[in-house]
Order: structure tokens, then sequence, then C-alpha cells
């Protein structure tokens, strides 16, 4: 197991996913997001079965700003129940496991 996590969280459209990716990636609590347009969700809320068009991000972060990264996803979504889920890295490219380490270093 690495010390790199990738987190899951869908947005209302692309705009707004660009916008918190944008913010997260300036704070230092993301090395990289990926924006992942024209998803459909279907879910249960408030009682009744939606279905969404949706936009996904795939966040890549440190273990060690998970928290922080948490706390700012919530905060900038416009969701009231936004997904976020933290899904932990069992391998991969070395260098490129680095590089995210060392771009989500907490100042």
């Amino acid at each position: 197991m690495t010390t790199i996590n990738l987190v899951l969280c869908t947005c209302p459209d692309r705009e707004t996913a660009e916008e918190i990716a944008v913010r997260l990636v300036d704070a230092g609590l993301a090395a990289c997001v990926n924006v992942l347009p024209g998803i459909t969700s279907i879910y249960r809320w408030q009682g009744k079965i939606e279905r969404s068009q949706e936009t996904l991000l795939l966040i890549k972060t440190s273990r060690s700003r998970l928290d922080e990264l948490q706390q700012a996803l919530v905060a900038l979504h416009p969701y009231d129940v936004p997904e976020v889920i933290a899904l932990g890295v069992e391998q991969g490219h070395q260098p490129y496991l680095e590089w995210v380490e060392q771009c989500t270093i907490s100042s």
C-alpha cells in the first residue's frame, strides 16, 4: 500500500467540477484532478430514484492531506451531501507516486 489516495467526487456540471479542481490543486490538496464529463448517475435521494448527468472528479492526493481535502470538497461543493470516496492506491509508477506526494506536502 502506498501513501497515495484516489478520491472520487461527482459534480453537477463541468464548470463546477473544473472550479473545484483548480481550487484543490492551487491549495496543494491535490496533485492532479481528472475531470470526466458525461456520466449518468442513478441514485436514491429523499425517497425517490433520481437520474442525473454529472461530471466525475478523479483526485490524486496524499494520505496526509486527505482530511483537509475532504473538508475543502464539502465546503466548495453545491450538493447537500457530496460524494467523497477515498480509495487507497495499492501500487503504481513510483516516480508518479512520489510526484503526488511532493505536490501535496503541507506547508
